[in-house]
């Protein structure tokens, strides 16, 4: 396995990926043409900030499976490519947290007692002890627009200096921000109330130049502003003249529309104090960073372990760990009932039972979906992708559970609706290792969900089954294991053969010329 690292990483994040004895190729400065040629034969790519992980790069990379960025934010690559070739994107966004909401307090601080400019006057052989007055943090109140990981840290450490806290944050619970002692407000009430707001926004098209000379003008005359987050949140011809006009009393920025900014007009105000964006910049941030960013890849890579994915649902690995058998199950399902069937689909319907029922179980209708399109898409599906692709295809999902009982303590009931009816599936998993078939077409069987299978539907009569030996025989087709279910006047076989070479198609005519045989197909798992 070929891992590309395009940017920095630790000594110790490259060990953890070459301990499993992958290449890890950790060359940096390359151009974009020699990324694309080294990303040829590569299945994970890691990049910090510099590198621009853009569609064609995406194209150029058939076996790529993960893109890790090391950091909070993706801005840098193209998650929609990636969603749509099927490549998982994960960050680690929590594990800076502390190094960014101790820059934003760090600036706060540094707006109320003038330390910038108080160091430069000093440098310059200056005592100007009267002009420096500042102000205390004590009984202020800090807005903080984004009440995330890194909002919630500088809500505890604020609340130590005894500022009033507010925040804007629509998907906080009210229990969350209570447990830290913070009100839950709108941004327009933040910004007319706020003595400081200090922004935890990530950067879309809901909050780009958020920060605007609308807002600004409606905001408390003397607020002050610190940015640790996207440098697109703020409008900054907007906000440096709101600091000219003296509406807004200072600014703190690490992050800017453009980096390197192309205009200084703003960071050269007196009242702005500017950094070239270092929240994250300490040793024990990027060495966390490095870390958790290699682990969750190595976690994905060994063992399919989905962990701080911005484009699927983050699983922990406990909560993998129950649910693989099942995804694996329910892939092998999909897998079945696509080569079951030659209509039209236009639904597929998922059913939980057992302690399935329970819980969330959105992986397991992803597997299913790989399962199958599989078949149609080769390679090109995987469960990042899956739900739009069947979206795309006009395919219906329908997922329910039922407390009815069951002969099973876990079953997934898969239902494929097609122009010509349903298919239909169930499956279990038997000590928690062996997915098997426990159901087709209504009728009750008990099959492994693994190899070469001749599945048939027949009328139920007598020397069927002595036919279909005879058949196999005579074509020198090995039969590994027979299951049979019966339902009334009908029945279905699934045979598993030893297929050692390609099963000839004589093989499928010749039992489809048995009377009683009413289809028979060959389904590989």
């Amino acid at each position: 396995m070929k891992i590309v690292v395009a940017d920095d990483l630790p000594a110790s994040a490259l060990d953890l990926l070459r301990a499993e004895g992958w290449e890890v190729d950790a060359r940096t400065g390359r151009t974009p043409d020699q990324l694309a040629g080294d990303l040829a034969d590569a299945e994970a790519l890691v990049v910090r900030s510099a590198t621009k992980v853009t569609a064609p790069l995406i194209g150029a990379a058939p076996r790529l499976r993960v893109i890790a960025r090391a950091g909070t934010g993706v801005d840098n690559v193209d998650v929609a490519a990636a969603s749509a070739r099927g490549i998982v994107v994960m960050n680690a966004p929590g594990a800076n947290s502390i190094s960014v909401a101790e820059l934003a307090v760090g600036l706060m601080l540094a707006l109320a007692r003038h330390v910038p400019a108080a160091d430069a006057a000093m440098k310059q052989g200056k005592w100007e002890k009267k002009k420096f007055l500042g102000e205390e943090l004590r009984d202020k109140t800090l807005g903080i627009a984004g009440l995330g990981r890194i909002g919630q840290e500088v809500a505890r450490r604020a609340a130590a200096f005894g500022m009033r806290i507010i925040a804007h944050d629509p998907f906080i619970s009210e229990q969350v921000a209570a447990d830290l002692g913070v009100q839950l407000v709108s941004l327009d009430d933040l910004f007319a109330r706020a003595d400081y707001v200090s922004l935890h926004m990530p950067s879309n098209e809901k909050t780009r130049k958020l920060i605007n000379a609308d807002r600004l003008a409606r905001a408390r005359k003397g607020i002050r502003i610190i940015n640790t987050a996207r440098g697109d949140l703020i409008d900054e011809a907007a906000l440096a003249a709101a600091v000219e006009s003296g509406h807004v009393a200072g600014a703190a920025l690490d992050v800017f529309e453009t980096e390197p900014p192309a205009d200084p007009r703003l960071q050269k105000l007196p009242q702005v104090v500017a950094t070239p964006h270092i929240a994250a910049s300490t040793r024990e941030g990027q060495e966390l960073v490095g870390v958790e960013t290699a682990s969750a890849l190595r976690d994905f890579l060994k063992d399919g372990i989905i962990r701080n994915a911005v484009n699927f649902p983050s699983v922990a690995a406990e909560e993998f760990l129950r649910l693989r058998p099942f995804l694996e199950l329910g892939q092998r399902l999909g897998l079945f009932v696509a080569q079951m069937n030659d209509s039209r689909a236009h639904a597929l319907g998922v059913r939980y039972y057992g302690e399935l029922a329970e819980g969330r179980n959105d992986m397991i209708v992803d597997a299913i979906l790989v399962g199958l399109f599989k078949p149609i898409l080769e390679d090109g599906v995987t469960p990042v992708n899956a739900r739009q692709i069947a979206a795309d295809r006009g395919i219906e999902i329908i997922e329910s559970r039922s407390s009815r009982p069951r002969n099973y303590t876990n079953l997934i009931s898969v239902k494929l609706h097609t122009s010509e009816g349903e298919r239909w599936v169930e499956g279990a998993v038997f000590e928690r290792t062996s997915p098997r078939l426990v159901l087709l077409d209504g009728i009750g069987i008990e099959a492994p969900l693994e190899g070469t299978m001749i599945v048939i539907r027949n009328h139920d009569q007598p020397g069927v089954v002595g036919e279909i030996g005879t058949i196999l025989g005579r074509h020198g087709v090995n039969i590994a294991n027979f299951a049979l279910g019966r339902e009334g006047r009908n029945a279905v076989g699934v045979v598993i053969v030893d297929e050692v070479a390609p099963i000839p198609a004589v093989v499928l005519e010749d039992l489809r010329k048995v009377q009683a045989i009413r289809e028979a197909r060959i389904v590989r798992v």
